[in-house]
């Protein structure tokens, strides 16, 4: 198939993909989008949002639709990383063996990630990194696709570990997740109060991700483009001559050269799935605030006049 046709084929079944999520999941569309794009990007997303908010439920029925495998970790004070990683054990020939943890798996949900020690949370740093795992010295590659999707609570903050910059860096995306309206609410109320069964239908094969994902690394981007991306990274740097004022008086801390890799992936993404061959400006802007929400750092004078990550981000267009 060539790449025009590959791309055809791609708008067509994330169309779908979004009617078998929609049959569980009501509204929530930018979220959804968003965490879409993570996947056929290859990057990793943290869901950020209150209780009830059908983080979890939401994760779970894109796995389906995906028709991969998926496995949830529950963080906890107490969890340690062979919890996560797995644990050699001795077997009735008094040998060795390998027992597989939750890692191990295409989709893995990291719920509360925040509630676990920096030792735990570090377990996942190579498996985000390098797809591969160590344990007691031997090495494991884990099967591909493979995406980490992690949920945090912004607001109980009392016995949680905040996630270190180097591990908030690997995420490609940090979504923000909202209250549902007053109409989605009613449907989602209406929907699962009743006794009813749906069945989420898995659409594409684990190899069929995997292809679309070197399909979206092929596709070509203009120079201005590549250079936007990376002007927009400088910016959020207070000590970079790009910066303007209003960086300079509000942030401590800018983001790295992952994010503009990010916002490049990102963007191509965006384009492949809108069906065009090759990523604009405005696709750039569309991934921006997702991808650099998580990657700068407000200083104490941003906190005190209520300015938001999101308010910098929109003065950097």
């Amino acid at each position: 198939m060539s790449d025009v046709a590959a791309i055809q084929n791609l708008v067509t079944k994330q169309a779908a993909l979004k009617q078998e999520i929609a049959k569980i999941i009501v509204g929530q569309d930018e979220v959804i989008n968003q965490i879409v794009l993570s996947i056929f990007a290859g990057g990793h997303a943290l869901l950020v949002g209150v209780p009830g908010l059908a983080k979890t439920l939401m994760v779970n029925t894109i796995s389906q639709a995906l028709g991969l495998d998926f496995k949830r970790i529950q963080f906890t004070p107490d969890l340690m990383p062979s919890d996560i990683l797995g644990s050699e054990i001795l077997d009735e020939n008094r040998q060795f063996k390998f027992l597989k943890g939750p890692i191990f798996s295409n989709i893995v949900l990291a719920d509360e990630i925040n509630r676990t020690p920096p030792k735990t949370q570090a377990a996942l740093l190579e498996a985000m990194q390098e797809k591969a795992v160590t344990i007691a010295g031997h090495h494991h590659k884990l099967a591909l696709p493979y995406f980490v999707l992690a949920t945090q609570n912004p607001i109980e903050q009392e016995g949680t570990y905040p996630l270190p910059e180097a591990q908030l860096d690997r995420f490609m995306f940090a979504i923000k997740l909202d209250y549902p309206t007053f109409a989605e609410e009613v449907q989602v109320v209406k929907s699962t109060t009743a006794d009813t069964k749906v069945t989420v239908n898995p659409l594409f094969t684990a190899q069929e991700i995997t292809d679309f994902q070197h399909l979206i690394r092929r596709i070509p981007v203009a120079d201005n483009v590549i250079e936007y991306a990376v002007t927009l990274v400088n910016k959020t740097r207070p000590g970079n001559p790009l910066s303007n004022d209003y960086v300079k008086t509000y942030l401590d801390w800018g983001a790295g050269p992952r994010a503009s890799q990010n916002l490049i992936l990102a963007a191509k993404t965006n384009a492949a799935l809108k069906g065009k061959f090759s990523p604009d400006i405005e696709d750039v802007q569309a991934v921006a605030t997702g991808i650099l929400r998580h990657r700068i750092i407000k200083n104490y004078k941003a906190d005190a006049e209520g300015i938001t990550e999101e308010m910098i981000i929109q003065k950097l267009f």
